[in-house]
């Protein structure tokens, strides 16, 4: 089973999006993009810690970015629907970062950075082993 295309993607992205109520659109002038590149993790200690998806607040304004090719790295032969559901809950993570910071909460800020520290802690017991 091939990896759907870029543009497949991008469809079913925009079903996702449109799941969504218009109110979560506030303020996201500069929209949700799907990146094609990979994005790795910075921070990644193999080849596992892809970034799929980002909420950018700039000068400019604000804006959602997902990366296609990190979800064919990590999820390369997920079938269609699995896949969606992969966009869906990133799409909606993305979200919940956009939201939260107008409403001037960051919690999930604190939630993804612990997650990071767990994974640099299992991957640091694992090369300990």
């Amino acid at each position: 089973m091939d990896f759907p295309s870029f543009e497949e993607v991008r469809e079913l992205l925009g079903e996702c999006m449109d799941e969504l109520p218009e109110v979560f659109f506030k303020e996201l002038n500069l929209g949700v993009v799907l990146s094609e590149h990979a994005k790795p993790h910075p921070l990644r200690r193999g080849d596992d810690l892809y970034i799929l998806g980002e909420y950018h607040r700039t000068r400019l304004g604000r804006q959602i970015v997902l990366y296609y090719g990190s979800f064919m790295k990590l999820f390369p032969y997920l079938p269609r629907e699995q896949l969606k559901g992969r966009l869906r809950s990133t799409l909606r993570h993305e979200f919940r970062h956009h939201l939260e910071f107008l409403a001037g909460d960051y919690s999930l800020v604190r939630q993804d950075k612990e997650q990071l520290e767990q994974y640099l802690e299992r991957s640091k017991q694992e090369n300990n082993e």
